[in-house]
């Protein structure tokens, strides 16, 4: 797919990571005339629009009339059509299928061809807050409730992100087709000529993954002069070459039928949950790169359960006054504790919460083909990888343990 698709869209390579950039802005006097349109809005109707908040991808704007509050979500075209078409299918299907609370698609446009020269949603706005904001508040039982919410039942055959069958209709069936992920369409990665998805299985979705950052690191070998450069890339040839071999080791590479899925929000931390008053909640969101994964990787822990593990219950007595001229972190209420507190509570809080049966060993090649272009984490990955490939089953994270320890 030729550059010209992804008009507004910059990548800045100038620092450490690779970073996206708008090469021009969404207008608000052409909001507003793209909400009116769809809204039906008389003339003389009033029609607000305001920037709200901006996310990885896309900026929000509150939109304000005589009928409706609602939400426009701007895109950058990362993944031109298919990161709107997989969202607003995953939302559809979802309000459709299930019972979790998720914004109700009132329009959009996944092509540039309109007032704002952008792909856009409009959908309702959900009520709430952050539940980082409440998380103080709720009960025990409130946390234990959210954290055994899920969409397990919501169960599909090979892993892709939702699109649909035929023409986008709100009754339509979708299924999992192209992948629309970072590791996919971050920079150059885009344009690299490697299977997409749907895959029918683990294995042929890590073979993509690990493709990707051969070609990477093949045209950094072909551009590059720096030797330190030079010799970070052959580092990490070198361990991709060794999670390749690894690969059909712990993935089949046949798989008849296809490898069932389920859809996974990697990214649900707390502030992607919002919560009422009384802790119950209201919606979860942001669904921009939420794609039907293996049954290996829900076994993961939900973002917002991550963090370092406390056994000990906490005696809140032990835990001193916070000084007058020092306040608490993004002005939540400190009840008069440290900040200090409130960090090994959470920490408390989040042992407690956990218990999931890990697939430790599919869990960690996942982690460590995440992590093959950290050059940080690179030399720790490379012993992890072969010590299994020897008959060892040590955690990776374990390894990475060691180094702090000077192991």
């Amino acid at each position: 797919m030729p550059h010209h698709q992804r008009d507004g869209l910059e990548w800045d390579e100038s620092g450490f990571d690779l970073r996206h950039r708008w090469s021009r802005q969404p207008q608000l006097n052409n909001i507003a005339q793209l909400c009116r349109r769809v809204l039906g809005l008389l003339a003389e109707d009033r029609c607000c629009v305001s920037f709200h908040a901006e996310g990885a991808f896309n900026k929000l704007y509150l939109v304000e009339s005589p009928r409706s509050t609602s939400l426009l979500r701007v895109s950058l075209p990362v993944d031109p059509q298919h990161r709107t078409r997989g969202k607003v299918s995953t939302l559809r299907w979802i309000r459709r299928k299930t019972h979790v609370p998720v914004p109700k698609i009132i329009a959009f446009d996944d092509s540039q061809d309109n007032e704002v020269g952008f792909e856009w949603i409009l959908m309702d706005l959900m009520p709430g807050v952050s539940a980082y904001k409440r998380w103080r508040k709720m009960s025990m039982a409130e946390k234990t409730w959210l954290v055994e919410q899920s969409l397990e039942d919501a169960k599909f055959q090979s892993i892709g992100t939702l699109s649909p069958e035929s023409e986008y209709t709100p009754s339509s069936e979708p299924k999992p087709g192209r992948i629309v992920s970072r590791t996919f369409f971050m920079g150059n990665n885009f344009n690299y000529e490697i299977a997409r998805g749907p895959f029918r299985s683990s294995h042929d979705w890590l073979s993509a993954y690990l493709s990707i950052i051969r070609q990477e690191q093949t045209e950094v070998l072909a551009e590059e002069q720096d030797p330190d450069d030079r010799e970070d890339a052959e580092d990490i040839m070198r361990v991709a070459a060794k999670l390749t071999k690894l690969l059909p080791k712990i993935f089949p590479s046949l798989q008849d039928p296809a490898e069932q899925t389920v859809l996974w929000h990697d990214d649900l931390s707390l502030q992607n949950i919002l919560v009422d008053d009384d802790g119950k909640v209201t919606a979860l969101i942001d669904w921009g790169c939420v794609s039907c994964k293996p049954l290996w990787v829900a076994a993961e822990m939900p973002k917002f359960l991550l963090g370092p593990a406390r056994e000990e219950e906490l005696n809140r007595d032990g835990y001193g006054d916070p000084s007058d001229d020092v306040k608490g972190s993004d002005d939540l209420d400190d009840e008069g504790k440290t900040e200090l507190y409130w960090i090994h509570l959470m920490e408390y809080e989040q042992t407690q919460l956990r218990n999931v049966t890990y697939a430790a060993l599919k869990l960690d090649f996942y982690g460590a083909v995440a992590r093959c272009g950290d050059g940080w984490a690179l030399k720790r990955s490379e012993q992890w990888i072969d010590a299994v490939d020897s008959g060892g089953f040590s955690r990776l994270l374990d390894v990475f343990r060691g180094s702090v320890n000077g192991c």
